[in-house]
């Protein structure tokens, strides 16, 4: 072959090649494809989130309605998605059961709540997981300073599902009693002596107590307000030890200072009871007859006045068997910390201001002046 010729074979097989090359199809990036498949999968679950989240949210973000649901004991997070869900409080009830399985709720506690299409799903399963005291269903019942333990009992009866009658025998229950005095330090058999009318009376606290569905008996009630008052004495029981008295004599002079004068006047006539107290003389307290007959009137009749009753501090010396009304701590500490003088007698003239005298002249003259003379005939 010659040079030309090898010159021409070497240009056609250039010429093949490159027409080959030409033909061949592009090689594919490998890349691409796992690129779209991400993309895909972030939309996917950037969607499945976006919808979780939202189904999430309040049925109403506005809403003021309060909605009360009863959470059973033993309910798991699954049955109470349902409950709520009947109630109107669930957006959306599969992302609800997917919440209730990942949320950690794991001490959810049964009671009567009370909730609102304005709060979320996670808000409320928080409320219902904590028992929230805040949202939980409740009635308020107050114990009065001053109040006698029939009226106490009248009070809780309004909200709770027993009459004052039942309450009462509950309270005068020697059995319970007994249990109350084994657990409460401050309860001693001298609760039980036959002259007092209620063994409890003087001893529940007087504050305002919450009721809700999972204390709605009397011996939780109860319990609440021995509660407060053992916190009450504990907290003065070196002052109540070196005052000399027992708990029980401390609480029934407390209960007549009580009913006797204002809380700016209570430390005053407390120190007059004590000079009484020390000199031998009866209290000469009206309140402690008014109690006698369940009463909180000013004027008592003469009969009323000649009971023989042994709560009759006008007739007999000395404390009564019990307190005659419920009290506060301030009025405890008024007792315990009583001003130190010399009056053996005071009256509260008509505009409530207390007037002390040393003794009986300067007493009757107080009443003279002040208007507060009685017919002897009809009233003490």
């Amino acid at each position: 072959m010659s040079r030309v010729e090898r010159a021409e074979a070497r240009q056609d097989n250039r010429q093949e090649v490159e027409a080959a090359k030409a033909g061949r199809p592009k090689k594919k990036k490998k890349g691409c494809g796992c690129l779209v498949l991400l993309i895909l999968v972030l939309a996917v679950l950037v969607g499945a989130g976006g919808y979780y989240t939202l189904g999430l949210r309040p049925v109403d973000p506005g809403s003021e309605e309060k909605v009360t649901v009863e959470i059973p004991s033993g309910s798991g997070a699954s049955a109470i998605v349902d409950i709520l869900d009947d109630a109107g409080l669930v957006k959306n009830r599969f992302c609800a059961k997917v919440n209730s399985r990942i949320g950690g709720y794991d001490s959810l506690q049964a009671n009567t709540y009370v909730l609102s299409p304005s709060m979320s799903f996670n808000e409320m399963m928080n409320i219902i997981n904590e028992g929230t005291f805040e949202y939980i269903s409740k009635e308020s019942i107050e114990v009065k300073d001053g109040a006698r333990l029939q009226q106490v009992a009248e009070a809780v009866a309004e909200q709770l599902p027993y009459t004052a009658d039942e309450i009462l025998a509950k309270w005068s229950d020697k059995e319970y009693l007994n249990q109350l005095i084994d657990k409460y330090w401050f309860l001693t058999d001298e609760i039980l002596d036959k002259d007092i009318m209620y063994p409890l009376e003087g001893y529940l606290y007087a504050d305002t107590y919450f009721v809700t569905d999972g204390n709605e008996d009397i011996e939780s009630f109860t319990e609440m307000c021995l509660d407060s008052m053992d916190a009450a004495l504990t907290e003065r029981k070196d002052a109540i030890d070196a005052s000399g008295f027992t708990v029980h004599q401390l609480l029934t002079l407390t209960s007549i200072v009580t009913k006797e004068a204002t809380a700016d006047d209570q430390a005053g006539v407390a120190g007059v009871f004590m000079n009484r107290l020390d000199q031998g003389m009866s209290l000469g307290s009206d309140v402690t007859v008014c109690y006698i007959f369940q009463e909180d009137r000013v004027d008592l009749k003469v009969s009323q006045l000649e009971s023989t009753n042994p709560f009759n501090t006008r007739k007999f010396a000395g404390l009564p068997p019990g307190p005659i009304c419920q009290v506060v701590g301030s009025a405890i500490d008024a007792t315990l910390n009583y001003e130190h003088h010399d009056y053996l007698f005071f009256i509260a003239d008509e505009q409530g201001i207390v007037r002390y005298s040393t003794d009986e002249a300067g007493h009757e003259s107080n009443i003279d002046e002040h208007g507060l003379v009685k017919d002897e005939d009809e009233e003490g």
